[in-house]
């Protein structure tokens, strides 16, 4: 059913980033074969994130925690993009207005992306309830892994974050990245390359510096992006809603995967230099080998949103204002783990079924139907 006004009115006023790739088809791969290194290695208390003890306990029960180096299984990563311009990647300031659990099955050789909507209301790891991106803000990327693990039964541990300038370079030294852009698609993609290069007339419309190169999109059809151009369309918010520009996102990080994969050396070791200053992760390299051994036959097998798009609502919650809303965010968790875990029935927690509560019970005089 296609969903009211509501959810093309959600806020993205925040500039939209995805410079995720880069740390998963690039990064790893260019440490593990120069042994380069530079990378921003974030040491985190891992006991310290947030997640369901009943999770918890069934994964210490099981003996197959969600680590790289078991060689085998399911292992979850979250992946966040923050609009950092000083290069400060922790908590502050930086709302993560992308927030991505890459789910990596070593046994099957796939990978499976779930964007999670920066809108949701949702507990964000400290039993407080807005918008999930302000997790990340208020306590960096621990508290956002927190967020994920109360409102997804999941127990992620293990992060990437990149910064504003990640991607665009990244794209560049990886020779930009085919991407099919449609007619409707282009003026924006064309006024937010204008936005990030120039300046600012009236607080709204910008104008291209004199001097300031950038390439308008002309034509529809399939075509090389490069970095700007790439960027741009990463932000789009006018084509579609929050459901088309996650996408959009996730479109482009399996494009950046693809064109890594059959990259020079040289190309990759370039490509790395671009995007090391602008990541910040908790990943130990050596974690990574098992995947990277066989990074070149992983394929993308699920790309999604979550909430789901049939199990959701909105509207202006209190102060908060116009946010997603899982219908019950228990049966979007069962079907999460359905799509991550294939095969294996699922129970949520007694934690999560609270959550769900509380949600159901915070917004049901708000939501549009």
């Amino acid at each position: 059913m296609e969903k009211k006004k509501w959810v093309k009115q959600i806020p993205l006023f925040i500039i939209e980033i995805l410079v995720l790739a880069a740390a998963v088809g690039i990064l790893f791969v260019v440490l593990r074969t120069t042994g380069k290194d530079g990378v921003k290695k974030d040491i985190i208390d891992k006991e310290q994130i947030a997640v369901n003890e009943e999770v918890k306990q069934k994964v210490t029960e099981s003996k197959e925690p969600d680590k790289v180096n078991e060689y085998t299984g399911v292992y979850n990563i979250a992946f966040f993009g923050v609009d950092a311009r000083d290069e400060n990647l922790g908590k502050g300031n930086n709302r993560s207005d992308t927030i991505m659990i890459c789910s990596i099955d070593m046994d099957k050789h796939e990978v499976r992306l779930i964007s999670v909507y920066r809108d949701t209301y949702l507990n964000i790891g400290n039993d407080v309830y807005k918008k999930c991106n302000a997790a990340y803000a208020f306590g960096g990327p621990k508290q956002a892994l927190g967020m994920l693990n109360m409102n997804t039964d999941l127990y992620i541990t293990d992060y990437v974050t990149v910064g504003f300038e990640g991607l665009m370079e990244a794209v560049d030294a990886l020779g930009g990245i085919e991407m099919e852009v449609t007619q409707a698609e282009i003026s924006h993609l064309n006024n937010y390359q204008i936005s990030m290069v120039g300046t600012t007339t009236d607080g709204m419309h910008f104008e291209a510096n004199e001097g300031v190169d950038y390439t308008p999109v002309t034509e529809p059809g399939m075509q090389t992006l490069n970095g700007l151009q790439a960027t741009a369309y990463c932000r789009i918010r006018h084509v579609g809603n929050d459901f088309q520009r996650t996408e959009r996102q996730r479109n482009v990080l399996i494009a950046m995967m693809e064109k890594a994969k059959t990259a020079s050396l040289g190309t990759l070791m370039s490509a790395a230099d671009a995007v090391l200053p602008h990541v910040v992760t908790s990943v130990d390299v050596e974690d990574m080998l098992p995947v990277l051994g066989m990074i070149g036959d992983y394929k993308v097998t699920i790309s999604e949103g979550f909430p789901f798009r049939d199990m959701l609502n909105g509207g202006p919650i209190r102060t908060e204002g116009e946010c997603v809303v899982p219908i019950s965010l228990e049966e979007n968790v069962v079907r999460l783990h359905e799509l991550l875990y294939p095969g294996e029935a699922y129970e949520p927690s007694e934690a999560l079924k609270g959550y769900s509560k509380i949600i159901e019970e915070d917004t049901k005089d708000y939501l549009i139907y």
